[in-house]
């Protein structure tokens, strides 16, 4: 298995564990996705993997319809992706995703939850280039061959292809993205859910003690309404 299995298998038993957290997480996700390419999901495709991430979390079908009303009424702000990057105690790098309508607001809580946790906030550029940026995709494994899937899909981006319990995961660059949901899509297989991560190159493994230190910092971090995803190079355990 490489490092996308791995990277995924650490931080399932952490990340996104709170249900309302990643209900408002995908409200946000809806609301870029309408205001880039609009209310239909036949004519816009990022909408349509928001839409499946939603119903792989359960989250109501009513839920879903009132965000995309609510993004479609021109008064509704719209939010700005931004990152940010520094490094949390011990010298882990850290890179956080956040989506924002008051960049001011989000600007000064991330940098007061670096400063109390012994971290420095970086300009950007300083710890990206750590990460490769990556999409994935998660299809059902019955009636597939996960072999198969990863033969066909090299052609369009696919990285490694590997199965959990919950199907097969495909992973490819970032650029990918398109590529492989068209093709997906044209073989009518079904997309269970779909995503971006940033996979860190190396990772550096700490003490209980200090893992514990940088943990407060990741913790207030994705505790933070404005912030969707939190990524960092500290080795994290796959037990």
């Amino acid at each position: 298995m490489g490092r996308a299995f791995e990277f995924r298998k650490a931080r399932k038993m952490k990340r996104w564990s709170a249900m309302s957290k990643a209900f408002t997480r995908i409200g946000k996700d809806i609301v870029m996705a309408v205001k880039e390419g609009g209310p239909d999901p036949d004519s816009n495709s990022r909408l349509r993997a928001v839409i499946q991430n939603a119903k792989s979390v359960n989250m109501p079908k009513d839920n879903v319809e009132r965000a995309i009303k609510r993004a479609s009424d021109k008064s509704q702000g719209d939010y700005k992706e931004v990152i940010f990057e520094g490094y949390a105690p011990h010298g882990i790098a850290v890179l956080v995703e956040t989506a924002t309508d008051n960049n001011t607001r989000t600007v000064a809580n991330v940098r007061s939850y670096f400063n109390k946790c012994d971290g420095s906030l970086g300009t950007s550029g300083s710890v990206v280039f750590m990460f490769d940026h990556t999409c994935n995709f998660r299809i059902p494994s019955e009636g597939l061959d996960p072999e198969e899937i990863e033969l066909e899909f090299i052609d369009y981006g696919a990285e490694e292809v590997f199965v959990d319990e919950d199907g097969i995961l495909i992973y490819a660059p970032f650029e990918s993205f398109g590529a492989i949901q068209a093709a997906l899509e044209e073989r009518n297989i079904e997309i269970l859910s779909s995503g971006f991560e940033r996979i860190p190159q190396v990772t550096k493994q700490l003490s209980t003690v200090a893992a514990a230190d940088v943990e407060k910092l990741l913790e207030k971090l994705e505790e933070d309404d404005d912030v969707q995803n939190v990524y960092h190079t500290m080795e994290e355990s796959t037990e």
